[in-house]
């Protein structure tokens, strides 16, 4: 099988995460450990024993879905698998950072604080209460993109996140986002609902952010990643180091385009996609996409156990 390891975004995040790995894998352990080190604090205390609520602030669910996937990561090295067995990786918005650190493109330290910068900048480029997102299920993307310009009205409203046939996300001003839930709605849309989000991502809003992470991502070393890494703003495999920071920066007001890259996977032999870090979610999403492909969810220390099990 051609297989390609995936890596969740934000929403995957939950109290507990990566704690048995980090227990049964002294490399998962040793994860959280450089993650800690580099933030100057104990995110890995936070992730096992705090508050979903302060788990879920942006700055520190980025850094922290990126240490529990780099971690099972890891504990697949442990066993024998390891990031080059895969044709491709690919990561869902931050997710593009923990498939970058897989492939060996950043280093966990540098990738833990972009992260941390990445979350600041996003949650501070737009007062909370200005923008909002949400999610169209029933309508295909142009359908959305057709809600949101007629939404707009002078106010910003994107489609911010090509997930899967079915959903599509909106994200821009309050008020353009709850006018293209009614538009939505009123087009035959199966269901448009307003998201319990701190910030309107992956839209223009995020132009100050997106100067914050050109300047962050200029002082780190890149390297070409060991696999192709497909970039959220293209849907296309990418290993050029320079172009990986420019794609970094464009992808903060740019679209996640999850849809077209799992059908450049599938176009590409992929028949096969692991989920490496917390969730199923993208799992469930490629399912959507293309129900011929396997999917597994590797995010524990039993999840690690049963597909090496599986693969003898």
């Amino acid at each position: 099988m051609s297989r390609a390891f995936v890596f969740p975004g934000q929403g995957a995040q939950a109290i507990g995460m990566g704690q048995a790995l980090a227990e049964a894998y002294p490399a998962a352990r040793a994860v959280f450990d450089e993650v800690d080190e580099a933030l100057g604090e104990q995110l890995s205390t936070l992730i096992w024993e705090g508050d979903i609520e302060t788990l879920t602030m942006t700055q520190n669910a980025q850094p922290a879905l990126m240490a529990t996937s780099l971690a099972a990561m890891r504990a697949l090295e442990a066993e024998g698998v390891h990031v080059t067995d895969a044709a491709f990786v690919a990561g869902h918005s931050l997710g593009e950072y923990s498939a970058l650190a897989a492939a060996g493109a950043l280093s966990v330290h540098d990738t833990a604080k972009l992260l941390r910068t990445r979350g600041l900048a996003m949650q501070q480029a737009v007062p909370v209460g200005v923008g909002a997102m949400a999610a169209v299920l029933g309508l295909d993307l142009a359908a959305v993109r057709a809600v949101a310009d007629e939404a707009a009205q002078g106010q910003i409203c994107e489609a911010a996140n090509d997930n899967d046939p079915a959903q599509v996300v909106v994200s821009g001003h309050k008020e353009a986002v709850e006018r293209a839930v009614d538009l939505a709605k009123a087009r035959g849309a199966k269901r448009a609902v307003m998201l319990p989000v701190s910030a309107p991502f992956h839209c223009q809003l995020m132009a100050p952010a997106a100067e914050v992470m050109g300047e962050a991502l200029a002082t780190v070393w890149i390297e070409a990643p060991k696999v192709p890494v497909i970039a959220n703003v293209l849907a296309e495999p990418v290993q050029d180091p320079e172009t990986i920071r420019d794609l970094l920066v464009k992808q903060i007001t740019g679209a996640v385009r999850w849809r077209e890259s799992v059908e450049y996977l599938v176009a590409q032999g992929v028949d096969e996609t692991w989920e490496i870090g917390a969730g199923k979610a993208l799992s469930g999403m490629v399912r959507r996409i293309d129900r011929a492909v396997t999917c597994r969810a590797v995010g524990t220390a039993e999840d690690v156990k049963f597909v090496m099990e599986t693969l003898v």
